[in-house]
């Protein structure tokens, strides 16, 4: 066809990690899958992209941490919104899926190998 985007989904965790080496790992190899596939399919007109979320307050990540540690999930949701430096607030599922949009529509046309942080400035604090 001439072209395409392909957009995956990874993670902050793998550029920012701490205690689940499996996830991290995993992540860090879907970021370099997207640059590699950035940079041998552009002659064919073919992006390749990654959102990379960073704290969202989804049902997986809340419940799932709160029943691993004991907490209230509103104890897990106040303490990690207040990691997040864009309001103190963690993001949602809305704001990863926008970035993938973005990301896939033509309005990117000339946006490929790029790892997007969608992360509230998170990552702005690494180093």
């Amino acid at each position: 066809q001439g072209g395409g985007a392909i957009v995956n989904i990874s993670s902050l965790a793998s550029i920012a990690g701490g205690i689940q080496v499996a996830y991290e790992v995993s992540k860090a190899a879907m970021n370099r899958l997207t640059t590699s596939v950035a940079q041998s399919n552009a002659k064919y007109g073919v992006r390749c992209n990654a959102v990379l979320p960073g704290l969202m307050d989804t049902p997986m990540a809340v419940d799932g941490i709160a029943r691993a540690t004991g907490q209230t999930p509103q104890a897990v949701r106040e303490a990690r919104s207040a990691r997040v430096p864009l309001g103190g607030k963690m993001g949602t599922a809305w704001d990863t899926a926008y970035a993938a949009l973005f990301l896939a529509c033509d309005e990117s046309r000339f946006v490929t190998g790029v790892l997007l942080p969608v992360d509230g400035g998170m990552s702005s604090r690494i180093g």
